[in-house]
C-alpha cells in the first residue's frame, strides 16, 4: 500500500507542477484542481484531497510552490480551511 500511496504523491506533484505551468506566472490552483486531474471520473477525486494537500506541502518543502490563503503564503500548521497553490515566489 505504501507504494501506492507513493505514486499517488508523485502523480498529484506532477498534475500540481503542470497545472501551474499552464498558467499565468502569478496564477494559482485550488488542490481540487490537482485532485480532479490525477482522477479523471466521477465524485471521487474528493478522496484524493488530503493526499493533494500534503503533495503541496511536499513541493513547499522543495521550493517549488507557496500554499496560499487570503493571498498570503501560510506554514502548515497553521493553516484551517480551503487553500491555493501559487508557484513560489522567488
Amino acid at each position: 500500500m505504501e507504494e501506492m500511496d507513493r505514486q499517488l504523491g508523485l502523480r498529484l506533484e506532477k498534475a500540481i507542477m503542470s497545472l501551474l505551468e499552464r498558467r499565468a506566472d502569478t496564477a494559482s490552483i485550488c488542490p481540487s484542481d490537482a485532485a480532479r486531474a490525477v482522477y479523471e471520473g466521477d465524485d471521487g477525486w474528493r478522496a484524493l484531497m488530503e493526499p493533494a494537500r500534503r503533495a503541496a506541502w511536499r513541493l513547499v518543502n522543495d521550493g517549488e510552490v507557496e500554499v496560499t490563503q487570503g493571498g498570503r503564503p501560510v506554514v502548515e500548521t497553521e493553516t484551517r480551511g480551503p487553500v491555493r497553490i501559487r508557484r513560489a515566489r522567488r
